[in-house]
């Protein structure tokens, strides 16, 4: 993860965290009915890149999540865990 200004990163290469740990409830392209939490989403690559990254088809609560410090930690296992936590604390 490379530090890109003082409050924003860059994704470490192949974490995917974000497009695996949090639940998604609206319509992801070959996922009409979104995702379930700790499933990866199909539009990841082999590399876990978004497949769907700046195109019109990309979720908007893909677009609004951003890779911050608290979220991302120093690993892939540390933002995997944040954001499960916070999905399960959040779920309703």
């Amino acid at each position: 993860m490379s530090k890109l200004s003082d409050s924003q990163l860059s994704c470490r290469v192949g974490c995917a965290a974000c497009c695996i740990a949090p639940s998604i409830s609206s319509v992801i392209p070959s996922m009409p009915n979104g995702k379930p939490a700790g499933v990866p989403c199909i539009q990841l690559d082999q590399a876990g890149r978004c497949q769907l990254f700046g195109h019109p088809e990309r979720p908007a609560v893909c677009l609004s999540l951003q890779p911050e410090p608290m979220m991302c930690g120093e690993s892939r296992e540390h933002a995997l865990h944040f954001l499960s936590r916070l999905e399960s604390s959040t779920a309703v």
